[in-house]
């Protein structure tokens, strides 16, 4: 398995040589474009190096997935991907490396592996307790949002997404909404929920998964997710909803989600220029830039 720790020799040794070259090509976009990582700052590499020696040391699945998620944090898919391969051969029955497999190959555009592994990772939970997940990056508040079900779900139905198949994506994304009812499960499910049921010209149905949308809910991280519902609502003008001030993630999911809604509102144009501002943060592995690129392929056929 290669190993992202490269990094860290190069940077001890280049003192003000630009190292972007030496971070390997992950793949290539659906646009044609290298995906080239940017360089991991000092903290997250040293973060993975505290992982990657948890991980020889103990080498048990729990520090296998956490050098790998941070593997990935790093910008190095590649290696993440290998080292679940890796993970997948010694504890075949573990849910959590094929869900985190899978979000790797989506980071990568590989939808098709990642739709064959989250799909088997929902096999593999089927009948099975929920669980929290813990957050490799904690938001503000340091309260995991997520959970296992609800992880592989939302990324099987967003690979299917990705794909424009729009039945397994909804079918998915019900699954995703059920697995918890906290607030910030049920906003970004729902905005996938409308997004993919606009798409399939369902309106009214789309209006009705709105309807448990208020604007105070307690959302902690998927604010994002939380303001476009609203907006769809027509609880929050467009002008208000641009407003929004977050890291890239955040603001790539709001560009690409006003720009589908023009998109099932007949104004492709509009919806263009809303993605091509995507581009413009280059946060290559975030959803939202990537279902822009995914868009923009199908509206040029």
């Amino acid at each position: 398995m290669r190993s992202i720790l490269f990094t860290l020799v190069i940077i001890s040794l280049s003192n003000c040589q630009d190292i972007s070259t030496a971070l390997e090509q992950q793949g290539t976009s659906l646009l044609g474009e290298p995906l080239i990582p940017h360089p991991p700052s000092t903290e997250l590499l040293e973060k993975l190096a505290d992982r990657e020696t948890a991980y020889e040391q103990d080498p048990i699945v729990d520090n296998l997935i956490w050098y790998g998620r941070f593997l990935a944090y790093s910008g190095d898919y590649l290696a993440a991907i290998d080292l679940y391969t890796t993970g997948i051969k010694q504890y075949p029955k573990d849910a959590r490396l094929y869900r985190h497999r899978g979000h790797r190959y989506i980071s990568l555009r590989r939808f098709d592996e990642a739709i064959t592994d989250l799909a088997h990772a929902a096999e593999l939970i089927g009948g099975t307790e929920n669980e929290i997940e813990p957050d490799g990056m904690p938001n503000a508040a340091n309260i995991p949002v997520s959970t296992l079900h609800g992880n592989i779900y939302y990324h099987l139905g967003l690979a299917h997404y990705l794909k424009h198949e729009w039945k397994p994506a909804l079918e998915a994304y019900k699954k995703c909404k059920a697995s918890t009812e906290n607030p910030d499960n049920l906003v970004s499910a729902t905005h996938w929920l409308y997004a993919i049921t606009r798409r399939s010209n369902g309106k009214i149905e789309a209006d009705e998964f709105l309807k448990e949308i208020t604007s105070d809910l307690a959302v902690i991280e998927n604010t994002a997710y939380h303001r476009l519902c609203l907006f769809y609502k027509g609880e929050l003008s467009e002008k208000a909803l641009l407003q929004t001030t977050g890291d890239a993630p955040a603001n790539d999911a709001i560009l690409y989600g006003l720009g589908n809604w023009y998109i099932y509102n007949g104004n492709p144009t509009r919806a263009r220029a809303l993605f091509e501002q995507i581009f413009e943060h280059d946060s290559w592995s975030s959803f939202g830039y990537i279902a822009a690129e995914s868009d923009l392929v199908n509206l040029a056929k």
